[in-house]
């Protein structure tokens, strides 16, 4: 059996250090990875993204924000470049759909790979219902 591919942005990153709402759908979502049970592919802006947020939200010191960094790049994500085709169907989605470059690299590359994409950002759900999911709905093992 094929595992689920999911491209997760860094709204559901950011969650796995931050005790937020459905924190605990994104870690659960984080852990099916681990154990096996999904592929996680990111755009390589996730790292940038999630650090920022991270950094801004008040929570981490220096040294603390440098290993959440640095714990960021151990998991292994499956990581993939802005080139080539990809860079250009995200420049027409964003001005096409008026979302962000950032918004439409996930997207993209949730498509590219027959992904689903989770995020955080209701307002993406609502534009890209077909294959984009928010977090609430990867469930919790029971």
């Amino acid at each position: 059996m094929e595992k689920q591919k999911v491209v997760a942005d860094a709204s559901i990153v950011v969650k796995w250090f931050l005790k937020e709402a459905f924190s605990e759908n994104a870690r659960f979502l984080r852990d099916s990875f681990l154990k096996g049970r999904l592929t996680i592919s990111v755009p390589s802006l996730l790292y940038y993204e999630a650090l920022n947020a991270l950094r801004y939200s008040g929570v981490y010191k220096e040294i603390e924000l440098a290993l959440v960094g640095r714990a960021l790049t151990k998991y292994g994500f499956d990581t993939w470049e802005p080139k080539g085709k990809l860079i250009e169907k995200m420049a027409i989605l964003s001005l096409k759909r008026d979302i962000s470059i950032y918004d439409a690299a996930y997207l993209v590359l949730a498509q590219q790979l027959g992904a689903t994409f989770y995020t955080a950002d209701q307002e993406l759900v609502k534009k890209f219902p077909e294959n984009t999911q928010h977090i609430s709905a990867f469930k919790l093992e029971k």
